[in-house]
């Protein structure tokens, strides 16, 4: 044995986790999730054309449901810690946040410019 390998045997035990292998498969039914859900979205929009609340709310539905299955599975949350899904659902709970924000801001009144027609 040469000087530069060391016997394996020799080295100190530590201990390493164990990443869940997840099935090739599994990505793939989520990539066919995400894409009839996509399909779903723009056959949302030309349902309801004339009713934009109506198209928001269900594209909106649709993009949470997709970034449930982006989370879970490709940032791999469904394996991991409950540390780990307590920091996802902690971004959710901030995203609705966010869009309570959103409601309080489309609510209020538009000031008047002058010269500017909406």
């Amino acid at each position: 044995m040469s000087h530069h390998e060391e016997d394996p045997s020799a080295l100190p035990y530590v201990e390493h986790s164990h990443a869940h292998v997840v099935p090739v498969r599994v990505y793939v039914i989520a990539y066919i999730a995400l894409m009839i859900l996509m399909g779903g979205t723009v056959l949302a929009y030309y349902i309801h054309p004339s009713s934009t609340l109506a198209s928001n709310v269900i594209a909106l539905g649709i993009a949470v449901i997709k970034a449930v299955i982006v989370v879970l599975f490709f940032m791999q949350v469904r394996y991991s810690t409950r540390l780990t899904w307590v920091w996802a659902a902690i971004g959710f709970i901030w995203l609705i946040i966010l869009f309570s924000t959103v409601t309080d801001f489309i609510s209020r009144g538009w000031i008047p410019i002058k010269g500017w027609t909406p």
